[in-house]
């Protein structure tokens, strides 16, 4: 198959950049031809605040970047990670005047919320869910805390509803949980139109927990959890070791803890391969997440490496990590709840140990990347040009 992938870049990169990396090389591996249109971020600098505006709601540079590229090269379908906000839903149209089919994987909640994650001031919110015209999240200024940006992103979103853009042209849909899947059901989305397959994690092999620490991997940010998991340490004191790896909002607090709490160390952003290597010496993942997650990408890195998860009952990690099986649950932003399971670790260790060869069974039943082929290629035969 011959299939152009559309992302824009964050400035920071997460797991969806990884997700989308990752999905392309596996492709090629399989012998498809993979043709990129890709913007970065770092661009929105160099363009004025008017003009950003209008790209975001439709954008003729993509429209044509995306037209010629198909006009040049014909392709069996496009896949979209990510257009917002430098390449915009005007591909959609660029790829229907070519008669090419569109799959679009939704790695967040962008097309229901106005800041693409469900939550506002520390807490889960579901406000603009079904609502036509998105006005709380402008009114609350949801995208970057500026009610102009705001406002931007819902023009952008009821320009589309009106034109139906997102039914009429988009052929399938992809959400990396049943829990997102249902999101976008509540919110109008055709249900027969979304298709679930999770990311993929190419085998770091397995480790053995020998380090006998606790390992937080991801942003540092309220939404993550860090306020909770932070305050969980100061309570658990000397008991087990913390390393977080990561950047972002909060990285003045994590530091100022490590500070106080000499068993707790910062470690910044690493590469992916010493990110697998501290998961597979760690004891168990930490992922205290207290916004809906689409997915959990770092769950599954660690159920790779065999290294159970104590994760926040919310939204799509509650899918992946099974209380008693493949970790522990604990309740969203509920202190004394993490401590509990992790006091509950540190006092079953032959019982919490044998849970690395179910979470290792999960990772190679679910999330390795021929499953995840086998699956997108079902999903594209659905869609593909005939």
């Amino acid at each position: 198959m011959r299939i152009l992938s559309v992302h824009n870049n964050y400035q920071i990169r997460g797991g969806e950049d990884e997700s989308r990396e990752s999905e392309e090389r596996l492709l090629r591996e399989m012998g498809h031809e993979v043709d990129v249109y890709e913007e970065h971020n770092d661009r929105v600098a160099t363009i004025g605040a008017a003009k950003m505006a209008l790209r975001t709601i439709w954008s003729d540079e993509s429209y044509n970047i995306v037209r010629e590229k198909l006009q040049k090269s014909p392709m069996d379908l496009m896949h979209v990670q990510n257009f917002f906000p430098l390449i915009s839903p005007s591909i959609y149209y660029a790829a229907k005047s070519a008669g090419v089919p569109v799959v679009q994987t939704l790695r967040n909640y962008r097309l229901l919320c106005s800041n693409g994650l469900f939550f506002r001031e520390g807490q889960v919110c579901e406000d603009c869910l079904g609502k036509f015209i998105p006005y709380p999240g402008v009114i609350n200024g949801c995208y970057r805390e500026n009610k102009a940006a705001s406002a931007v992103v819902a023009s952008m979103l009821v320009t589309h509803r009106s034109l139906q853009t997102w039914t009429k042209m988009v052929n399938k849909y992809i959400c990396l949980t049943e829990f997102a899947r249902q999101k976008f059901i509540a919110a109008g989305f055709p249900p027969e139109k979304i298709a679930v397959k999770p990311n993929f994690i190419p085998d770091p092999g397995m480790g053995d927990g020998s380090g006998g620490y606790a390992l937080f991997v991801g942003r540092l940010s309220v939404e993550k959890g860090l306020d909770t998991l932070l305050s969980a340490w100061e309570k658990i004191g000397g008991k087990m070791p913390l390393k977080i790896v990561g950047d972002g909002p909060l990285s003045e607090r994590v530091q100022q803890i490590t500070q106080k709490l000499p068993q707790v160390e910062w470690l910044g952003r690493q590469p992916m391969p010493e990110v697998h290597r501290l998961m597979g010496s760690a004891r168990v993942l930490i992922f205290p997440s207290e916004w809906y997650e689409t997915f959990g990408r770092v769950a599954a890195e660690a159920f790779a490496k065999g290294t159970p998860v104590i994760a926040a009952k919310i939204g799509a990690i509650a899918e992946l990590v099974e209380h008693g099986r493949t970790g522990l649950q604990f309740q969203p932003g509920n202190v004394e709840d993490l401590v509990e399971q992790v006091e509950w670790v540190l006092n079953h260790p032959a019982e919490f140990d044998r849970m690395r060869l179910v979470v290792r069974n999960e990772y190679e039943t679910k999330y390795t990347p021929q499953k995840s082929y086998t699956k997108l290629m079902e999903i594209y035969g659905l869609v593909g040009k005939k």
